[in-house]
């Protein structure tokens, strides 16, 4: 897995990685003590090299952190919460 930077844009509701200009994203809605990671894309090119599970990885910690209860619409995080 490569090591990627993973940066949380709170102000937009997901987490984010950049790679030659191209964008990973992990997008979440919250709502009260409540988050639901609902969608998780990533770049052709990018893909095969662990971003997606980077962003998830993130994610789920931050919310964790948070003490957020954590839902997931994405069937790509639910793999995560099994």
């Amino acid at each position: 897995m490569t090591t990627v930077s993973v940066i949380h844009q709170a102000e937009m509701h997901r987490f984010l990685v950049e790679i030659n200009q191209q964008q990973a994203i992990l997008e979440y809605r919250l709502t009260g003590h409540n988050v639901n990671f609902h969608h998780t894309f990533v770049p052709p090119a990018m893909r095969g090299k662990g971003v997606a599970e980077s962003l998830v990885r993130t994610g789920l910690s931050w919310a964790k952190q948070q003490q957020l209860t954590i839902e997931a619409s994405c069937s790509y995080v639910q793999k995560f919460l099994g």
